[in-house]
């Protein structure tokens, strides 16, 4: 079999559908998900080992596959003819392959994601730490992108990224920017971090904060006049906040507590909520720090967070229940879809 061809006409299935990830698997039929539902390609027949394996060895290049066998997964991205970007992740279960595949989408504005505009103030920031959180798959690395993208197109700025892996390419246009891939150009995202105070560096973004020496470098390096921004996998801000802080043992928690009131610009929560037309549009809550949130973090008062979003519009604040209310008014999502992504269903039936 052309394993090549095989996988360059899944990919356009992928693309001919709107499709957001692509699924193979060993004895599997093929799934894509278009806004955010599965669909099996029930024309295509079931795909045996060797198909998973041939196609894998199409995507992975000999170190990579040499690193999947022996870990037993592996991330790594994957260009497309030079028109799109695939994000994928190869893995076992039951000693099979499985393989997952997330389109990345070209680079594109924070007004054509459906963002708050604050957004673009945040990215025109000189230094300070901007966190993007929420589950997997909901945009996260995106919204980063569009505000690396903004600064590239209006300041001269030198950027590194560090990612695992690489994800939208950059082309630098009044910034120089550098891209750096964990397990190819760093060894990892703390290594990496820690060599950006010998680089020059104005503008750092992190893929992930994975760990607690991750985190202390970053806040560090926001407190030393970059501006750092990345994503958490948590669900809202106040949430975030309390596991940055937990995450350090419990002599140093009153220290990253101080720095992080200080340096934090703020916490953007997303989610991609199905529209009524068709695809997906973000629902959010923006937490930015001012001295009444800076000093919530300070005295330990994180739970009192959630009060000062819900009042803080005028600040520039996001509540998610608001934002939810707004899709729901302008005809972009159910109200069904609203209750289901609210952090507070009550309090979102108390608004309609």
């Amino acid at each position: 079999m052309d394993y090549k061809k095989e996988f360059e006409e899944l990919i356009l299935t992928l693309m001919r559908e709107g499709a957001s990830d692509l699924h193979i698997g060993a004895l599997k039929v093929p799934a894509i998900r278009v806004a955010g539902e599965l669909i099996f390609l029930a024309k295509h027949p079931e795909m045996s080992k060797e198909d998973v394996v041939g196609i894998l060895s199409e995507v992975l290049d000999e170190k990579k596959l040499e690193k999947f066998f022996k870990d037993k997964e592996v991330d790594f991205s994957y260009d497309f003819r030079g028109e799109m970007r695939l994000r994928g992740n190869a893995f076992f279960q039951k000693n099979l392959i499985s393989v997952a595949f997330r389109l990345v989408p070209k680079v594109k504005t924070l007004t054509d994601l459906h963002l708050p505009a604050v957004l673009a103030d945040i990215a025109r920031k000189k230094q300070g730490f901007f966190l993007v959180v929420g589950p997997v798959g909901q945009g996260k690395s995106t919204t980063l992108s569009a505000m690396v993208n903004l600064i590239n197109s209006e300041q001269a700025r030198h950027i590194v990224t560090i990612e695992d892996p690489i994800e939208y390419m950059f082309t630098p246009n009044k910034s120089i920017i550098n891209q750096r891939e964990v397990g190819i150009d760093t060894k990892d995202f703390h290594t990496a971090l820690k060599s950006v105070f010998r680089e020059d560096v104005n503008i750092i973004m992190v893929g992930e904060m994975r760990n607690t020496e991750t985190i202390s470098t970053a806040v560090t390096a926001a407190e030393t006049g970059h501006l750092v921004l990345s994503t958490l996998h948590t669900n809202n801000a106040a949430q975030t906040i309390d596991r940055i802080i937990d995450s350090f043992p419990g002599e140093q928690q009153d220290q990253i507590r101080i720095q992080l009131a200080g340096s934090l610009l703020g916490i953007l929560s997303q989610r991609l909520i199905p529209r009524i037309a068709g695809g997906l549009v973000p629902a959010c809550e923006l937490l930015l720090n001012n001295n009444a949130v800076a000093n919530l973090i300070r005295e330990k008062r994180t739970q009192e967070i959630n009060v000062v979003i819900e009042t803080g519009s005028e600040s520039g604040m996001i509540d998610l229940n608001h934002s939810l209310i707004e899709l729901v008014r302008a005809g972009e999502i159910t109200i069904e879809n609203a209750y289901l992504y609210s952090f507070n269903p009550k309090g979102l039936e108390r608004m309609i």
